[in-house]
């Protein structure tokens, strides 16, 4: 039967169905398949908390979100052009984001009485048969039907043969988008080399699904995306925790200093955790500590000792971290704090994104405590903004805030990775000796930066005290003067401000120097303010768009350029918090857009929000 092909400039597909369904398995897999076809992507994963989540129920859904295109891209998408349900909750639960007309790939037999029932459909009501989805394209297929049939062959369970049925739709959908199965094959080969039955297995159901598309009358069109026009290179698809992590080793390889990662697993940092045991060949040492505390303690001892100590963690693992944090900085030795941000508070939303933790960085600790804090905007900036934290940690002799969240940590997007040569030096400076005329080892005798001499424990001569008292200036030793206390307190917040002058000005984004509206954002909102202002920009509204890294201190001539603009805008995931530091720091009437619902902003809802600042006058 003949086909034809329609090629399309866009599409955003959501794998959705039970959590023991396979659907972020089912989602990296197509993930990194569009990735080695050189098209822009973006993705959201979308799962429970709960490890094994109530089997058909709403709060049990699992989804992964992927939109691909010919073009440069900066969301996942708002709405979805198809969405795959294995079941009636993932239906119920997703149904909302599909566009009227999308497609809908239905497995027939997760709608069932049963399943029905537990996805809280009226008795008597199953969405497949009530005309309610004539205004969607919907292809029904039994895939566990189909999945058993295609491994009748096998003697493995049916329980293991129904865990094939994500591969079925799986290799349907690579025939949908004229794609080649053979990474997800090699895939399922290294995976389940030493176990041939599920292997085998796997490879037949993501065949089978192949086939099903290639021989089935029904379905008379494949689809097919053009590569991106992208800046040349060597690409990889790559989540914000992976290019994280990579970011720490590349600044290890830069400074000669070796990493210790002292940490506690909490979602959904984790994975910064398992990425870093893996690369012992680079002279890094991991720890999973007992508990927080103990976490960040080691990686306080290890920087002590000369290492690079690095700690990962979410908001609540960093409120229990936030004595040693004080220690650090009374200590003034380098340490890299990463905050992967959840929803909270206490347990929260533990799978989900919020921007929650930014005051908490800021002010989360007892007595004047400054520090830096940067963060990341998207899955690939984890890397740069990794590489930023251990610099600014080890140059200034400091702790370091570095906020990502869930959104990033677990996102993916293609990143052209760099080339050694192309990373900035990270110098680093040991205290190796008394210098000439100097009778006595002064610990806080700082240079023109404030920064004290970094001395390795051991080295003869430069025998300190440390430890959480009060420190007396330059000497080091135990101060309970009044005078003195003041004097380091307003010290050590002068050596944090004076990083002002070590990093970039900020630069506008997008859109003109001076204007009607600035939108000031942070962290993960930037791929929806980037794309809804350059749709407003396209229409003639004088809008532009500024992201921050650098939260403390901000670039020098942040306040030149919010007085630019007659409005400000901040859009943030939480109940806002950069537009009161932003206000109080610049007495700038900025207008806060919040959104806390556990999911980005979408760039829909900032186009809305800016066209209602601009009003009709552009």
């Amino acid at each position: 039967m003949k086909r034809k092909e329609e090629i399309l400039q866009n599409v955003v597909i959501k794998f959705a169905g039970d959590s023991g369904d396979g659907m972020q398995l089912t989602g990296s897999q197509f993930t990194n398949n569009t990735a080695m076809l050189g098209i822009d992507l973006a993705t959201f994963p979308d799962f429970p908390a709960e490890i094994r989540a109530p089997q058909g129920t709403l709060p049990g859904v699992s989804g992964f979100q992927l939109r691909f295109s010919s073009d440069k891209i900066f969301t996942p998408g708002d709405e979805c052009d198809v969405l795959v349900a294995m079941n009636a909750a993932a239906l119920k639960t997703n149904l909302k984001a599909l566009k009227r007309g999308g497609k809908i790939i239905v497995n027939t037999e997760g709608f069932d009485s049963k399943n029905l029932r537990l996805a809280n459909y009226p008795e008597g009501v199953n969405p497949l048969e009530d005309n309610s989805l004539d205004s969607y394209d919907v292809i029904k297929m039994d895939v566990t039907k189909m999945t058993r049939e295609a491994l009748k062959e096998f003697s493995i369970s049916m329980k293991e043969k129904d865990r094939a049925k994500n591969m079925f739709v799986l290799g349907f959908l690579y025939w949908m988008y004229n794609r080649s199965m053979d990474n997800t094959i090699q895939f399922l080969t290294d995976k389940f080399g030493r176990k041939p039955d599920i292997m085998e297995s796997n490879i037949k159901a993501l065949r089978a699904g192949y086939n099903f598309g290639d021989t089935t009358e029904t379905f008379t069109t494949t689809y097919k995306v053009a590569k991106a026009k992208m800046e040349p290179g060597l690409y990889r698809s790559i989540m914000g925790n992976q290019a994280l992590t990579y970011g720490l080793i590349a600044a290890s390889q830069k400074s000669g200093l070796p990493i210790f990662l002292g940490s506690y697993p909490i979602t959904p940092a984790s994975d910064i955790l398992h990425e870093l045991s893996r690369y012992k060949n680079f002279g890094i040492r991991t720890f999973q500590a007992e508990d927080e505390i103990a976490g960040i303690t080691s990686a306080i001892g290890a920087s002590y000792g000369g290492s690079i100590g690095v700690t990962t963690t979410s908001g609540p693992g960093m409120a229990l971290k936030a004595e040693a944090m004080g220690l650090a900085v009374m200590l003034e030795i380098p340490l890299v704090i990463c905050d992967v941000q959840r929803g909270g508070p206490s347990t929260g939303l533990p799978t989900k994104t919020e921007q929650s933790d930014l005051l908490q960085a800021y002010y989360g600790r007892n007595g004047e405590c400054p520090m830096p804090v940067i963060s990341a905007s998207t899955p690939s900036d984890c890397f740069e903004v990794a590489y930023e934290a251990v610099r600014i940690a080890i140059q200034h002799m400091t702790p370091v805030i570095l906020l990502s969240d869930g959104y990033i940590a677990n996102g993916a997007e293609p990143w052209k990775f760099p080339k050694s040569d192309d990373l900035a030096p990270i110098s680093v400076k040991f205290k190796t000796g008394l210098a000439e005329g100097e009778e006595k080892f002064q610990p806080y005798l700082r240079d023109e930066k404030l920064v004290r001499p970094w001395a390795v424990p051991g080295t003869p001569g430069l025998e300190h005290r440390i430890g959480g008292i009060e420190k007396q200036n330059i000497t080091g030793n135990v101060s309970y003067d009044p005078e003195n206390h003041q004097l380091m307190v307003k010290i050590r917040q002068a050596k944090i401000d004076k990083i002002a002058e070590h990093i970039p000005l900020q630069k506008i984004d997008s859109g003109p120097e001076k204007g009607k509206l600035l939108v000031l954002g942070w962290g993960s909102t930037y791929g929806a303010i980037k794309s809804a202002a350059a749709e407003l920009q396209l229409e003639g509204y004088a809008v532009s768009h500024a992201h921050l890294r650098y939260l403390r201190p901000f670039p020098r001539n942040l306040g030149e350029i919010l007085k630019n603009f007659e409005q400000v805008l901040i859009p943030e995931i939480n109940n806002g918090q950069l537009v009161k530091i932003i206000r109080d720091e610049y007495f700038v009437d900025a207008k806060p857009y919040n959104k806390i619902m556990g999911i980005p902003i979408t760039k829909t809802e900032m186009v809305m929000k800016m066209r209602e600042m601009l009003g009709s006058n552009n």
